[in-house]
């Protein structure tokens, strides 16, 4: 029998969407338009979603029926900015109601305010290369803060900022759609790391009182004979330069799924028949430990597990991945690291991108035509972990 683990008391547990990905019909953002571009492989249109952005109230009372603690989701930036300089009062507004009835519930809001969309309007002369780009995306932060600070719990600037620029300029599979083009990858990078700076002064100058950080996506990075400046190469560019730019920061959100083994020519495929998600990658949920041990040690900041999960059509599967996971996670608390929350990935089978409805990461599946939401035993094994505090 595999040994018990208890958590401090405070230990945040929750769950985690992103807009895009769960509202439908956000139309008007450069992944909608990405979707509908013929070429991009795109699997399928995002379409109506999981129609999250009527049954709001639906998922957030999925949330408090598992015990859990918190609840992570973005606000759509083109939907409050559909035009520049033209804000949304009703758009911010419903987003205030969603604040609100999650505190209704006693459910901590998590709010993200760029979860890999970017209005069309400013994709249309550049996107995040727009040298004003990063100014633009901190009076949106801003404005929207102004409306809804009071309410927010703790706010994330950017998801997973290296994985827009890497994936958008170096592979392709995101907007802009860029192959090998390392000149425009750096321009965009940087411009990340500038908008999160001016992100934070923006959120502390908002009505309310929370922790502000950025969430990175990291990887157990282990070396192979030979692949020790390679590893050290690679993940300066996919994780440091985004670490470093956190200083000053009230945490440090990690999201991680698996691990990169790097020899000497770079990242090395598993085994043939190594165990794999429906995402492709590697069936490795001990990454929690690594990462939150190194995010601690880089930064000197707490860490939140913002995501954590897997993509398979097996129940049982994710219920042994986050086990393991989260018992990863726990080892890192012996070690003196500040490790404050885990928020599984994610509350919905949802859009998962370029991989359109096929990975399925939900804790609750979601019927594709009458968006019906029904619980996997995943989410009653995950809410007795938040319940207990243990596992």
């Amino acid at each position: 029998m595999t040994n018990p683990v208890s958590f401090p008391d405070g230990f945040l547990w929750g769950t985690a969407t992103a807009a895009h990905q769960i509202e439908g019909g956000n139309t008007n953002n450069d992944w909608w338009k990405f979707e509908h571009t013929e070429g991009s492989g795109t699997a399928e249109s995002s379409g109506d979603a999981c129609d999250s952005w009527n049954r709001w109230k639906e998922d957030q009372d999925l949330v408090a029926s598992f015990g859990l603690g918190a609840y992570r989701f973005s606000i759509e930036w083109s939907r409050i900015e559909p035009a520049e300089d033209e804000f949304s009062v009703v758009a911010l507004d419903h987003y205030r109601a969603q604040l609100a009835y999650a505190h209704s519930l006693g459910i901590k809001p998590v709010v993200t305010f760029h979860h890999f969309t970017t209005p069309q309007w400013l994709a249309n002369r550049g996107g995040w290369e727009a040298p004003d780009a990063p100014e633009r995306f901190a009076k949106f932060v801003g404005r929207a803060a102004e409306h809804l600070g009071d309410l927010i719990a703790m706010a994330c600037t950017i998801n997973e900022p290296n994985v827009v620029a890497f994936i958008g300029y170096r592979i392709g599979f995101f907007p802009p759609g860029g192959v090998a083009d390392k000149a425009r990858y750096e321009v965009v990078a940087e411009a990340f790391c500038r908008a999160h700076r001016l992100a934070v002064a923006a959120l502390r100058k908002a009505p309310g009182d929370f922790p502000i950080g950025m969430t990175l996506s990291m990887a157990d990075w282990q070396v192979a004979p030979g692949g020790e400046s390679k590893l050290e190469q690679l993940r300066s560019h996919m994780e440091d330069r985004y670490l470093a730019a956190t200083e000053g920061d009230d945490f440090i959100g990690v999201q991680c799924y698996t691990r990169h083994v790097v020899g000497p020519d770079g990242v090395i495929e598993p085994e043939p028949d190594a165990r794999r998600t429906l995402m492709g990658y590697e069936f490795y949920p001990e990454c929690t430990g690594a990462t939150v041990r190194r995010a601690a040690e880089v930064t000197g900041l707490p860490v939140y597990l913002t995501e954590n999960g897997i993509g398979t059509e097996r129940d049982e599967e994710r219920i042994e991945y986050l086990d393991r996971a989260i018992r990863s996670a726990h080892g890192t608390l012996a070690d003196g690291v500040d490790l404050r929350g885990y928020f599984c990935w994610s509350l919905l089978d949802n859009f998962e991108w370029v991989f359109g409805y096929r990975p399925t990461f939900g804790l609750v599946e979601v019927d594709r035509t009458t968006f019906k939401r029904t619980p996997k035993p995943s989410a009653a094994f995950f809410g007795g972990v938040a319940t207990a505090n243990a596992i």
